[in-house]
């Protein structure tokens, strides 16, 4: 797949977070469950590696990719644990070149007008906007929209039910990314009728 094409298998990527390697195959499935296929799974913890690992081998219906990757190096790892595709939350020269060594769909994140220009010059035009809320929200995107015009976002961080739907309406975003899928209290709970409601609830109030 091509980088596009993850950013379009759902209008909303849920950031994962895992807090034990054990609830990750059910998490996983809990949201597949509720039709979500395409999961990214943040770097932030020990167990975010080996979850992508099991998470590859255990649940072959799920698109599962890594996010928070800051390096080349963290580039390498995930994709020798199986993900199919990498977030970073920003860009800079150093990454961006080895990044185009490394045989891994890259969704690099942005927040200006400048990072931007980063990104389109190494040949990246499917990017994450973040921190959306916190750097602009909907009318940066929408600033960003004739300069840039094809450029693709997938804007994360301050995401939630209230507000995605102005995010999916715009031109240039194909898709949201969000935490409010996975709440930590459910996952230590086992609650995984609970998130696949909540992914279900989710999908349906996307605006037709």
């Amino acid at each position: 797949m091509k980088t596009k094409e993850f950013l379009q298998v759902s209008k909303i990527i849920p950031v994962i977070t895992i807090y034990d390697l054990k609830t990750s195959v059910d998490l996983a499935k809990a949201l597949i469950n509720g039709g979500i296929k395409i999961l990214e799974i943040t770097l932030r913890t020990q167990e975010a590696l080996e979850a992508i690992k099991l998470i590859a081998k255990e649940v072959p219906d799920a698109v599962v990719g890594a996010g928070t990757v800051l390096n080349a190096k963290m580039l390498e790892e995930v994709k020798n644990a199986g993900a199919k595709f990498a977030i970073s939350p920003g860009l800079n020269s150093v990454f961006a070149k080895e990044a185009k060594n490394i045989d891994l769909p890259l969704i690099p994140g942005i927040a200006t007008a400048g990072e931007l220009m980063l990104a389109l010059e190494f040949g990246f035009e499917n990017l994450k906007f973040f921190p959306a809320q916190a750097t602009g929200g909907i009318n940066m995107l929408k600033s960003f929209s004739a300069p840039f015009q094809n450029v693709n976002f997938c804007p994360t961080g301050g995401i939630n039910l209230n507000n995605m739907n102005d995010y999916l309406k715009l031109d240039n975003v194909l898709c949201v990314g969000g935490s409010w899928l996975t709440p930590k209290e459910l996952i230590l709970d086992k609650k995984w009728d609970q998130i696949t409601q909540i992914a279900k609830q989710s999908l349906e109030q996307i605006s037709q």
